[in-house]
């Protein structure tokens, strides 16, 4: 490690541990009032404008990425976090090693699988190809199962098979996904769990719920630019039925990722509070946690601005409510 991040690492409080304490003197009191099968996390926990409100000193993102895990998991409310870059390409055992080195024991992550694995078709000269390896099993164990199994087992939660919208020059449709879905979940291992995230609302049909009913896997109710709403979604993929509940909440519909970052930016305050999301989010989870389930709300700066915020937002209204 150069001198420059271990410096960053170890840096001293910059004046915002009493920030800090009142933040998770409030998330104590919340997390007492919820359920304990209730997760809450953010996409990732690599942002430096998060100091005051989960961070006590301004850390750069790379030193974050590499060592904020264990002061993140330090929050009261936040109990568990996706891992997004397993998305892009596999993680290396050592570094899902040295991320499990700063979790305290029961705390479960939410790590993508691989592109590799979940994307239909890629870009390449210009135009679309199909991806050789949608829907391998094979990939699936080499790029995630496996190293995850070494290194992260006792902190790895459900994993996201997250779908991207199908290009509009190589499309599939909605019974042809379900058909392959199915088949590809009848061989994966059951030693892990899993939750499908789809980006087309045309694939949000009675044929996708019968085949993740039929093999255990959960729906994640995403609020992403082009889904309907997670209460609408729950109007086809009952919460109550699943095996858990998955809501990660992303993007208000109708709007743009590079829009919102830039709007966003440094993502310490709520910028555009949804409260049609909020109460959403009240109503999926409350139906999951009714029934004696488990739920996982995993919240991106992009959702409203900063996603601590909007999780204590959402634990005062579910705390109100349950």
């Amino acid at each position: 490690m150069s001198q420059l991040s271990l410096f960053e690492t170890e840096a001293p409080d910059d004046g915002y541990a009493s920030e800090v304490e009142a933040s998770h003197a409030e998330a104590r009191t919340l997390a007492a009032a919820l359920p304990a099968t209730l997760y809450f996390g953010t996409s990732s926990w690599s942002f430096p404008g998060w100091a005051g409100l989960v961070y006590r000193a301004r850390r750069s993102a790379t030193a974050l990425a590499r060592n904020g895990l264990s002061e993140y998991a330090r929050h009261p409310l936040l109990r568990t976090v996706g891992i997004d870059r397993s998305y892009y390409a596999p993680i290396p055992v050592d570094d899902l090693r040295h991320y499990a080195a700063q979790l305290p024991p029961g705390f479960r992550c939410c790590a993508k699988v691989p592109a590799s694995v979940t994307a239909y078709a890629h870009r390449s000269a210009g135009r679309s190809e199909l991806n050789p390896g949608f829907l391998s099993l094979e990939r699936l164990h080499a790029d995630v199962l496996e190293p995850f199994a070494v290194a992260f087992r006792d902190h790895t939660g459900p994993f996201i098979l997250e779908f991207p919208p199908f290009p509009r020059d190589l499309s599939l449709e909605p019974a042809a996904f379900a058909d392959r879905l199915g088949r590809f979940l009848a061989g994966v291992p059951r030693d892990f769990e899993y939750a499908v995230e789809i980006r087309d609302r045309r694939l949000l049909t009675s044929a996708y719920l019968a085949v993740i009913r039929e093999h255990g896997v959960a729906h994640t109710f995403n609020y992403w630019s082009a889904m309907p709403m997670p209460a609408e979604q729950a109007e086809v993929v009952a919460p109550e039925q699943m095996p858990f509940a998955v809501v990660r909440l992303l993007l208000r519909p109708g709007t743009w990722y590079e829009d919102q970052r830039d709007r966003f930016q440094p993502f310490n305050r709520l910028v555009e509070p949804d409260e049609a999301m909020r109460a959403d989010v009240v109503d999926v989870v409350g139906r999951a946690l009714r029934r004696g389930g488990r739920a996982y709300v995993l919240v991106n700066n992009k959702a409203e601005g900063s996603s601590p915020l909007t999780v204590m937002a959402l634990a005062r209204r579910l705390a109100a409510a349950l």
